[in-house]
């Protein structure tokens, strides 16, 4: 996959909006102001194509960036005690009208703080993607502003909270570039993953 080639495609701000799933997806979720932005920019090496907002809550859109192989999702940030309860209602149908809609989904990324315990809202997103059977892996970001023995705690607590379920993770930092490789790696494998279930299906 050529991470390089890539370009913002549109913003749906409901369900009706999306385009036509005509290539595999990688989709991006976690918390506002979990790191999305800066995630989605580092694995492409662009600086800005993915904004990265100083106000958390403030991206109310589904965004979609083409490449050659893939589409990449990036949904709107959870969690914001701020945003209205009408605003929430609505980011709770688009996100929900995307997942109903019989994407071509190759590949959750779910965004969660390596610095805390995931909220309830990642571990009610987690246990979403669980019962979806949807295939997903957990970027720890924010890897670099932990020292080594906060992260060897980190490491143990989420190796405790997702051994038993199998759930995978890569602590990842937007500003070192720690783990960037391995997440490019999965990344193209799950594209090839879902283009091979097409293929076959």
């Amino acid at each position: 996959m050529n991470f390089q080639k890539v370009e913002f495609e549109l913003s749906a701000g409901r369900a009706d909006q999306l385009p036509r799933a005509t290539l595999p997806e990688i989709v991006f979720s976690g918390r506002s102001n979990v790191g999305k932005s800066s995630l989605i920019n580092k694995l492409l090496n662009r600086k800005s194509l993915a904004r990265v907002s100083a106000t958390p809550g403030k991206t109310a859109t589904i965004n979609f960036f083409r490449m050659d192989e893939c589409r990449l999702v990036d949904l709107p940030g959870y969690g914001y005690a701020k945003v209205s309860k009408s605003e929430k209602d609505r980011w709770a149908r688009l996100v929900e009208g995307y997942f109903a809609a019989e994407r071509k989904i190759a590949l959750v990324v779910q965004l969660v703080d390596m610095r805390h315990e995931p909220t309830q809202d990642d571990v009610d997103m987690i246990n979403f993607l669980i019962d979806a059977g949807l295939p997903f892996v957990v970027a720890l970001t924010k890897a670099d502003k932990l020292n080594r023995t906060e992260t060897e705690k980190q490491t143990a607590l989420f190796e405790e909270l997702f051994q038993e379920a199998g759930v995978d993770f890569v602590p990842f930092s937007a500003v070192k570039g720690d783990g960037l490789s391995e997440l490019q790696s999965i990344l193209e494998q799950a594209v090839e993953n879902q283009t091979e279930r097409e293929v076959t299906a």
